[in-house]
């Protein structure tokens, strides 16, 4: 299980803004990669940032907390979400909202990729 680090596989604010004004698809903003989790940032903001992730079958973040509500919604494949001692099956196509200060953590079921969306006010 890896350890959630923000920033990990960012991209720069000229690649990001090479993005704006472009129609997109968020799943194919960031590849698979054996054996870990990577992942792209789109939109880093005091306010808040979109950062695209992808996780090898098996992978996944460790139970951490965030001060800011933090969206997810999977692009594509399956994963196990737990939050706030509740754990859920999600797929692609399905969101979930972690609050504020609520310990949270997600594995691979397949391999799957994820938008996470995070407002900081």
């Amino acid at each position: 299980m890896a350890e959630f680090r923000p920033g990990l596989g960012e991209t720069t604010d000229k690649k990001r803004g090479d993005l704006k004004g472009k129609v997109i698809s968020l799943a194919g903003l960031v590849d698979y990669a054996e054996g870990t989790v990577a992942s792209r940032m789109v939109i880093n903001r005091k306010c808040g940032s979109v950062t695209i992730f992808s996780f090898d079958e098996n992978e996944g973040l460790s139970e951490h907390t965030s001060p800011f509500d933090a969206m997810v919604t999977i692009l594509d494949g399956e994963c196990e979400v737990w939050v706030a001692g509740n754990t859920f099956r999600m797929a692609t196509g399905e969101t979930i909202i972690f609050p504020a200060d609520a310990p949270h953590a997600l594995s691979a079921i397949t391999k799957f990729k994820m938008s996470l969306v995070m407002i900081k006010e």
